[in-house]
Order: C-alpha cells, then sequence, then structure tokens
C-alpha cells in the first residue's frame, strides 16, 4: 500500500486507512484514480489528487452508505 499512495495527500491516506479497516480493497486505475472495491459492492472512485476540502469527508460517507445498502450493519460483521 506504501507505493499505492506514494505522493498522496494526508486526507488520502486517512481515507485509505479507513476504507481498509471497513473492509475495502484499494487499488489505482489506469488513468490514476483511487478504486475502492469489496466484494458485492459496487466499486467507488475517488481522486488521487482532490482539489475539493471536503473529499475525504464525502467518500466516507459514500463508503458508509455503500454498507448500509447491502443490510449490513457494523454490528453484524
Amino acid at each position: 500500500m506504501r507505493n499505492l499512495l506514494r505522493g498522496a495527500h494526508d486526507s488520502v491516506r486517512r481515507l485509505a486507512e479507513f476504507a481498509l479497516a471497513e473492509g475495502w480493497t484499494l487499488t489505482r486505475s489506469n488513468n490514476g484514480h483511487l478504486k475502492f472495491s469489496k466484494a458485492g459492492f459496487t466499486p467507488i472512485f475517488t481522486s488521487f489528487t482532490p482539489s475539493d476540502h471536503r473529499t475525504e469527508r464525502n467518500t466516507r460517507a459514500l463508503l458508509r452508505r455503500a454498507r448500509y445498502k447491502s443490510g449490513c450493519s457494523r454490528r453484524s460483521q
């Protein structure tokens, strides 16, 4: 993961740590975006170099919403 996030902003690193703790897999797409994937879930993409200061919060919300849409709660994992 260290090479994957080389040069990333601190907010992107925090986001990656959050996603990995939630069981998501992190990869880089061919065009440089980050791809969060998890079996049974729709992949979530975000920019590697976000220009919006809310990117971290918005992507965290997407990751949490995906869990609730699937019917999984944190307690049942």
